[in-house]
């Protein structure tokens, strides 16, 4: 494969439009979003009931933790897409839509992720002075960096793997303080509620130990779920400083930084379609559910122009990111 890209992505842009593939899908987007909401009025009805419904407590306090896991990963992904206009064209509709789903569902900003996502990494993806993402781990996936930390180099393996089990109390905290900051007071409150919207509603009505292993259960499972999805998005791939970035086309520079994994449909729910990775980050605005036929699209085009296409599997992309650990 060629390590040069010709600058011809609108003809690839060109092809995918006129499949339809880049149409904004508000009726299934809606449905997903109105089933969330559904999904969580199941929780209360469950917790309301628990009495009457529930007869091995800490087993049931599991599972209905898992059905959380499930409701809140899909709010993740839900925002994710409101945000990148992918179910309607208007921003500020979307981000009035997003909040239910970052601010009440899980206390985190949409203002926060849209600027650090979808401002910075999207635009700038692996590139040094701008994309933040790539700085984990005290510069660990950067090139040339030793790190400043001896005790994050002594230990990156045990602070790295161990940190993927708390990625979702990381995004709640990052999120305030940049509301705090940015005195984004409004979006702040609605952050706050939260917390007597979801758990107060649990711990008002569940014996404490059957809340605690509901809260512990939906933390523990929820944080690695999101975090070994993200990581194998772009850590272990191309970095470049910002002179080289700048002087990419936009579609060598997002194929070049991103890495798509091999999987059908099942793969592609897990991720939340962040297994497409190379085509969200081509066609940032196309709907998760179009992503996979967008990406047989791509992989046509690059094989006929001779283009790398970066793709491995799930487990092949976590050995890749071990191997990047080990250099540092």
């Amino acid at each position: 494969m060629s390590s040069i890209y010709p600058d011809n992505f609108n003809e690839l842009k060109a092809e995918v439009r006129a499949s339809g593939l880049l149409e904004r899908v508000p009726v299934r987007g809606s449905i997903e979003m109105f089933a969330i909401f559904v999904s969580l009025g199941v929780v209360f009805a469950i917790v309301y009931n628990w009495d009457t419904l529930v007869t091995s407590p800490h087993l049931a306090a599991f599972g209905l933790g898992l059905f959380m896991v499930v409701i809140f990963t899909r709010a993740v992904f839900v925002s994710h897409d409101i945000l990148h206009l992918q179910y309607f064209k208007n921003k500020s509709l979307s981000f009035k839509l997003s909040y239910p789903f970052s601010a009440l569902i899980l206390s985190t900003s949409s203002a926060w992720w849209d600027f650090k996502h979808n401002v910075n990494h999207h635009t700038w993806c692996n590139v040094l002075e701008k994309d933040e993402d790539i700085w984990a781990l005290d510069g660990a996936f950067t090139p040339n960096n030793k790190g400043n930390s001896p005790f994050i180099k002594k230990y990156k393996h045990i602070i790295f793997w161990g940190a993927m089990f708390f990625m979702y109390p990381a995004f709640i905290a990052q999120s305030y303080i940049f509301v705090l900051k940015r005195k984004l007071y409004g979006e702040f409150a609605l952050m706050l509620l939260h917390w007597p919207l979801i758990w107060g509603t649990i711990f008002y009505f569940l014996p404490l130990t059957d809340a605690l292993i509901v809260l512990a259960t939906l933390n523990f499972i929820l944080s690695p779920w999101l975090a070994f999805g993200f990581i194998t998005n772009h850590l272990g791939c191309e970095v470049f400083d910002y002179e080289e970035g700048k002087a990419f086309s936009w579609m060598e520079l997002q194929m070049r930084t991103s890495r798509s994994l091999k999987g059908g449909f099942l793969v592609h729910w897990f991720y939340g379609g962040l297994n497409t990775q190379i085509e969200h980050h081509l066609f940032p605005r196309a709907p998760r559910f179009n992503l996979l036929k967008v990406q047989k699209m791509t992989k046509d085009f690059a094989k006929k122009h001779n283009l790398a296409y970066f793709e491995t599997t799930p487990t092949e992309a976590y050995a890749q990111i071990n191997d990047v650990l080990k250099e540092y």
